[in-house]
């Protein structure tokens, strides 16, 4: 079967934009993204583009048209995703198995997002969901979990906020970050509680930006140049998609799809948790990173907490994790978030990432979820990437 290859990415800096329209943002870093792939906009065969909210804001529909025809792409087959968090995760998934189906030869996946208006409001699984009805939005739903794995697992308040510490200062390091000063447990606890335990920076920022990533089949990458053992030769050795069952009791200490989702690109990606050097996670609340590492097997069940307090996630430790600054540092445009975790891990394993460069990174791994449904998650994205 065929083994994608990530030949271009392209992204902006995350933040506060309000000159920016979507179709603007996205159409920069697509054209960043070919111009890194070296390929000609009629190159590119097909297109995913990932956006979640401009339907609900802005009522614009099939935006993914008019961002390719900006930068002339045109006359492919292009299609629009929405999946929660995990839209660009998704979109990325779909452009894979469009490689590896035989389908396409090049393809672009552009995620672009405004978060940062006023008309928004909290984010959630749904107004038609009783849930949400009855309150269980994002925030509610990650203090809830924060509080179960203190009860049960002894996990402190401060260890918490060193997740949040940790994502600062390599937030400081990423000129793509929203957020680029450093902070302290004390700063972290004392900002304004949002929902209990839960404080302001333990929760991510809203925040406009766009990233894209070019993807080509192995032959189409020789054509552009590249070849089998050139640090710019990023192969896909996993990407998929799983949702939850919403058959079991709520567990409030795990996300059963996520443990699923993780246990199945091990095994096609051929590796285990141990061989990977760098992750990039859905770490939209402070708890929400401790629990992913979990999942993900750096450490055991229960073990989240003392992991970030050892040292092993932050850059120059074990495994880093969110050397990007993450979603708590770099802002989370939802369309945005799953394609800028996968430049950020292609800079990482190219050698590119400057200050925040993963020393002999080779596995790198990005894992993204969205919405809440019956104690499990509606969307689980995994992507594992390697040279």
């Amino acid at each position: 079967m065929t083994t994608p290859v990530v030949i271009g990415v392209g992204m902006m800096p995350f933040g506060k934009h309000p000159e920016r329209t979507i179709v603007d943002m996205g159409a920069e870093v697509a054209r960043a993204a070919l111009l890194d792939a070296g390929l000609a906009p009629t190159d590119i065969d097909m297109g995913f583009f990932s956006n979640v909210l401009a339907g609900r804001l802005f009522g614009d529909a099939t935006i993914g048209q008019n961002v390719l025809w900006e930068v002339g792409v045109n006359r492919i087959p292009v299609v629009n995703v929405e999946n929660a968090c995990t839209s660009g995760g998704t979109a990325f998934m779909l452009a894979c198995n469009a490689i590896k189906a035989g389908e396409a030869e090049a393809v672009m996946v552009v995620g672009s997002e405004k978060t940062a208006v006023p008309q928004l409001g909290l984010i959630n699984s749904g107004q038609t969901e009783l849930d949400t009805q009855l309150g269980l939005v994002a925030p509610a739903g990650f203090a809830l979990r924060a509080c179960r794995h203190m009860a049960d697992y002894g996990t402190t308040l401060e260890q918490l906020a060193l997740v949040a510490v940790k994502n600062r200062r390599h937030g400081s390091l990423n000129p793509a970050a929203m957020y680029r000063q450093l902070t302290s447990v004390e700063e972290v606890l004392s900002s304004p509680m949002i929902v209990d335990p839960l404080t302001r920076l333990q929760c991510c920022p809203n925040a406009d930006g766009a990233a894209a990533v070019v993807v080509a089949s192995p032959a189409r990458a020789r054509r552009a140049g590249l070849l089998p053992g050139d640090p710019r030769w990023v192969s896909v050795r996993a990407a998929l998609l799983a949702t939850g069952s919403y058959e079991n009791p709520q567990d409030l200490l795990r996300w059963e799809t996520d443990y699923r989702a993780a246990a199945l690109a091990y095994e096609r990606a051929g590796l285990g948790p141990a061989d990977v050097d760098v992750v990039e996670l859905h770490d939209a609340f402070t708890i929400g990173e401790i629990i992913h590492c979990e999942a993900l097997g750096l450490c055991p069940p229960g073990e989240g907490g003392l992991l970030v307090q050892s040292g092993a996630t932050t850059l120059g430790g074990r495994v880093p994790v969110n050397v990007s600054g993450g979603l708590l540092s770099r802002g989370h445009p939802t369309g945005a978030t799953g394609v800028a975790q996968l430049v950020e891990l292609v800079q990482q394993l190219r050698g590119q990432a400057g200050a925040r460069q993963v020393e002999g990174a080779k596995i790198g791994l990005a894992q993204c979820m969205g919405g809440d449904k019956s104690g499990d998650t509606k969307s689980c994205t995994m992507v594992v990437l390697g040279r």
